[in-house]
């Protein structure tokens, strides 16, 4: 049978940038073994070392995840499209309009606590009240809704100005990074004018221009497992804008055991995710990826890149979903992950459903508490899980004394092209496993990516195949900054 498998843009540079490869095959399996014999380095990514389908990635085929078919041993036919969903980072027709319950639900509704609109409301909220789905009561629960947004980069920025808009009562904020020019391409909260200044002062000074009726809380610390259950606990809503694996763990965690819906969106360079994640009444993100990625399989957009307007798009549908919660209107996202490739410009909605066996929101969990969630992701490592690594003061000292070794490069070669430190080779990190041959076994290699995620990666790579391999710490990003500034950032 002849069948096209889909590959997301964080797997294509394990296939010299190609989207969709045409195979024969007479089931999943057969068809992903026919993948990997033309691209050998994604069986690695896709497969653990039993052979198994790995957990942070989920296989559809057509619009159905193949879990719920028959796996890998699902038969395919003739045009059929087997799309692979990793991590970057459903439901039944007869979902009911559904909102927050308990207290909140009466608060939002218009309850003994709900404060009646002003003159000036009804005129600004005018488009909302005239809509038969919204109405007059409608905009009072919107106005008495309390929503956090975790991050205010990227997602955040549309998410929060078209919440602050819409005037939900009280928006609050979790971030705690100042802002960067290099921002300023997506992040549409910030201006030049707050270069070097906190995100949450400049989003709150944005946010009140355009609404003042709303109360921002700001909350600028790092979330954690010891204060995220304080800081979610007040909210409706939440709202996950993270960009981090760890930390969307935890939100969604932290959402499971204090029973909240969590509106979730994510993007890598052309490609976005949205889904609402309620374990009260569907999946959590957790029944999605029951794992994440091992640290630098999936870059981050500081690695990876984004189109800038994506985020305005995923980041607005977050806020789409988050305003259909506090109403009660139509379908939410609960049950469904909604896919865009943007630069097809295509959109897709598999099916997602509950886990049973979920860890956290199954029949029986056991995750009971928040957990630390770096060492969860791979994040934190044991000094002896960690590959070697100097920093950028040691390399510059190793170049000085003229010392003999390779300094290899496992960036892409567009970053190359913007920014390099001489007399490094490059070898990017999908195509490595493949040039081994390559490089001399004698020879000692210092490796660098952009930040060091990717060349860690890369090291215990050629550590695990018999190099002498070193990893250096912040990168080419680290060596502009605090070596040789004339090499440009990006």
């Amino acid at each position: 049978m002849s069948v096209q498998v889909r590959l997301p843009a964080a797997l294509r540079t394990f296939t010299g940038g190609q989207e969709t490869v045409a195979l024969e095959g007479r089931t999943v399996a057969e068809a992903l073994d026919g993948l990997f014999a033309r691209h050998p380095a994604l069986r690695r990514q896709l497969l653990n070392e039993s052979g198994k389908l790995r957990n942070f990635v989920n296989l559809y085929l057509n619009d159905d995840d193949t879990r719920d078919l028959k796996g890998l041993s699902t038969p395919v036919k003739d045009g059929d499209v087997i799309l692979i969903v990793p991590a970057i980072a459903g439901g039944a027709d007869a979902t009911p309009p559904c909102a927050p319950s308990g207290d909140a639900l009466g608060r939002m509704g218009g309850g003994a606590d709900a404060r009646d609109l002003t003159q000036e409301e009804l005129l600004r909220y005018n488009r909302h009240i005239i809509m038969p789905e919204v109405g007059l009561a409608g905009q009072k629960k919107i106005s008495n809704a309390r929503v956090l947004c975790i991050g205010a980069g990227g997602l955040g920025s549309p998410l929060s100005l078209y919440l602050a808009a819409a005037g939900i009562g009280k928006l609050g904020l979790v971030d705690f990074d100042a802002v960067e020019a290099s921002n300023l391409q997506r992040q549409i909260l910030h201006s030049t004018a707050w270069v070097g200044r906190s995100k949450l002062e400049s989003a709150r000074e944005r946010l009140k221009a355009l609404n003042p009726n709303v109360d921002i809380e700001l909350h600028e610390a790092r979330l954690t497992a010891a204060n995220a259950l304080e800081i979610l606990k007040d909210y409706d809503v939440i709202a996950d804008g993270t960009d981090n694996f760890p930390t969307r763990y935890l939100v969604n965690d932290a959402c499971v055991l204090l029973g909240k819906p969590n509106a979730y969106g994510s993007v890598f360079r052309f490609e976005g995710q949205a889904s609402v994640f309620w374990a009260q009444r569907g999946p959590c993100y957790r029944c999605l990826y029951h794992e994440p990625p091992p640290p630098g399989l999936v870059p981050s957009c500081a690695e990876g890149g984004v189109l800038g307007v994506l985020p305005g798009v995923i980041g607005t549908i977050q806020a789409i979903e988050t305003l259909k919660i506090i109403l009660g209107a139509g379908r939410p996202l609960i049950g469904r992950l909604l896919l865009l490739d943007a630069l097809a410009m295509e959109w897709r909605t598999v099916n997602l459903k509950k886990n049973p066996d979920c860890p956290i929101c199954g029949k029986s969990p056991t995750i009971k508490s928040l957990i630390d969630y770096e060492a969860f992701c791979g994040v934190k490592q044991s000094p002896a899980a960690a590959p070697p690594e100097i920093a950028v003061e040691d390399l510059k000292a190793m170049l000085d004394r003229r010392e003999s070794f390779v300094l290899l490069d496992v960036r892409e070669p567009h970053e190359y092209e913007l920014a390099a430190i001489a007399g490094s080779k490059l070898i990017p990190l999908g195509q490595l496993a493949a040039r081994l041959g390559e490089l001399d076994k004698s020879a000692k290699y210092v490796v660098h990516c952009k930040m060091g995620g990717r060349s860690a990666k890369a090291v215990k790579l050629l550590r695990e195949k018999g190099f002498d391999a070193t990893n250096v710490a912040g990168g080419i990003d680290a060596w502009s900054r605090r070596i040789d500034p004339t090499v440009p950032t990006y």
